[in-house]
């Protein structure tokens, strides 16, 4: 197993460290973060790095490999959704957030079986799917450590940092969905002949 696909498992085993986290809840805060909130950034931090890794390590030793395939956008959706999941849990984020994300996977695991079935094929990532990648990286790296919840301010009286930190998670979580719902449209035009 090469260096790239040893990558993408390690982020799979993230996931569930990740998630087991909050149970221990560890005392302590960091600038007003929990420790524990901080820990779990900290993981989500090194599997989105591993994501970036695998793939330029996999074309630049020109190692890609069909499990690669398979399993690196699939260790990615493992891991936005857990971290999106648990800010629903956590009452940081709205579920219809993640539902969204959800849908445009599924819609675009459906077309990309279709294409293989068919000998399409595969569509390059377009701006929009970039787009959604990087926004919804930064989104949860930041809603992981907002103690406000996705919109506080407004409804709430937040004031300097927190203001600035709930505005920079809610406008990246709001284009991150944007660039989702525009993604997986470009998924659906681009391989509008498969459906005929």
């Amino acid at each position: 197993m090469n260096l790239a696909n040893k990558l993408t498992i390690f982020r799979i085993i993230l996931v569930p460290i990740m998630v087991v986290i909050p149970f221990f809840k560890i005392n302590g805060e960091v600038l007003g973060v929990s420790i524990t909130w901080l820990i779990v950034d900290a993981i989500f931090i090194i599997a989105s790095i591993t994501d970036k890794l695998d793939g330029y390590i996999a074309r630049k030793r020109k190692e890609i490999t069909t499990f690669g395939k398979f399993a690196d956008p699939l260790a990615d959706k493992i891991l936005v959704l857990a971290a999106m999941i648990m800010l629903v849990e956590a009452n940081k984020l709205p579920a219809w957030i993640p539902i969204i994300v959800v849908a445009r996977e599924f819609i675009v695991s459906g077309y990309r079986l279709i294409a293989v079935e068919k000998g399409g094929k595969v569509i390059a990532a377009s701006f929009w799917g970039k787009l959604k990648t990087v926004t919804q990286m930064l989104a949860i790296i930041l809603a992981i450590i907002d103690n406000n919840p996705f919109g506080a301010l407004l409804i709430r009286n937040l004031e300097g940092f927190n203001f600035i930190l709930n505005l920079l998670t809610t406008v990246l979580m709001i284009l991150a969905t944007i660039a989702t719902i525009f993604s997986g449209y470009d998924y659906l035009k681009n391989g509008k002949e498969l459906f005929k």
